[in-house]
């Protein structure tokens, strides 16, 4: 496959898993556009086109030419310096590594990956959290989080793959589609109606089962086994943690209960507070089952072959027939 075939794919990915539906997909797809249009002198200039295609910000080539073929990729949940110095030694023992693939937003996509938290607007919104009040309660978790990566040297893997001309990339935001749309599909179908349920669900999923094995696997963080579910939330993206102050919103809903990847103190204290059960999936096997989905709709048919490392262990949902 072409680097750029893989990037769109992996694009289209993600905006067919979105929570909000596609259709607010492309709506916000339409707004860049149209603010691209009303830009002059060096804002125009400046502008990412990206954006006018690509949604997600943490979701980017970032260094290789789109016309490159990409045959052998190093996958892992951070590919940062260490990992993309194995790709070269690799190469140096005769394995070439074509593609370092990382979940984990690098370089300008860490940079930027606290735009994509306003997706988490619309779907806290259609969960019964008027749209005004999350838009509200995101713009200062937005700028909180902005101001805490602004020092980082985000471009540090990114320079060691220029030197080695190793294209690197990154797909966050679309994998973590892929799991919170993959995990909300079996609760709504399944409906569990005690905590108990969810856990044994997860359990029943390789990525989790292998995190368990690891004593690592989910686990029930506000409530009890023998509570009752109420309605069942899966938030697994967004980029990172909204608000702490969202949880008195949601519980004005009938959303009972919240399926998440991890969940900080402060967050546990307010969703503790308003008495909305929590289960924890796991961070990352959480990230391990969306790369793992992502992965089969990008590859397809397609004999690349998938060198796992940095946490991430591939497990195949459509084995293609010999």
């Amino acid at each position: 496959m072409k680097l750029g075939e893989i990037y769109k794919k992996a694009i289209s990915t993600g905006i067919e898993n979105d929570p909000r539906g596609k259709a607010r997909v492309l709506q916000v797809l339409k707004k860049a556009e149209k603010d691209f249009a009303k830009l002059e002198g060096r804002e125009k200039e400046n502008y990412d086109k990206e954006k006018l295609t690509n949604p997600y910000a943490d979701t980017r080539i970032l260094y290789g030419d789109h016309g490159r073929e990409i045959i052998s990729l190093l996958a892992g949940i951070d590919m940062e310096v260490g990992e993309v110095l194995v790709a070269q030694m690799l190469a140096l023992k005769g394995r070439k590594v074509d593609l370092v693939l990382s979940h984990h937003p690098q370089g300008s996509a860490f940079a930027a990956f606290y735009e994509v938290m306003d997706m988490q607007a619309d779907i806290f919104n259609k969960y019964g959290v008027p749209i005004n009040v999350m838009e509200g309660l995101l713009g200062e978790r937005m700028n909180e989080v902005r101001q805490k990566i602004m020092p980082s040297n985000h471009q540090r893997g990114v320079d060691i793959a220029k030197l080695f001309d190793i294209p690197i990339m990154c797909i966050h935001t679309p994998a973590d589609n892929c799991v919170a749309t993959f995990l909300q599909k079996i609760f709504d179908r399944e409906r569990p109606e005690i905590l108990d349920g969810i856990m044994s669900i997860l359990e029943g999923i390789p990525e989790y089962k292998q995190a368990a094995e690891q004593k690592n696997g989910p686990s029930i963080l506000i409530g009890s086994k023998e509570k009752r579910c109420g309605r069942i939330m899966v938030d697994m993206t967004g980029g990172t943690e909204g608000s702490k102050n969202v949880f008195e919103k949601l519980s004005n809903t009938d959303v009972g209960t919240l399926v998440v990847m991890h969940m900080g103190s402060e967050h546990k204290k307010e969703a503790e507070k308003n008495h909305i059960n929590v289960v924890i999936a796991g961070h990352i096997a959480s990230d391990n089952l969306g790369l793992n989905i992502m992965l089969d709709s990008v590859t397809g048919k397609e004999k690349l072959s998938i060198i796992p490392v940095s946490g991430f262990r591939r497990i195949e949902r459509n084995k293609r027939k010999s």
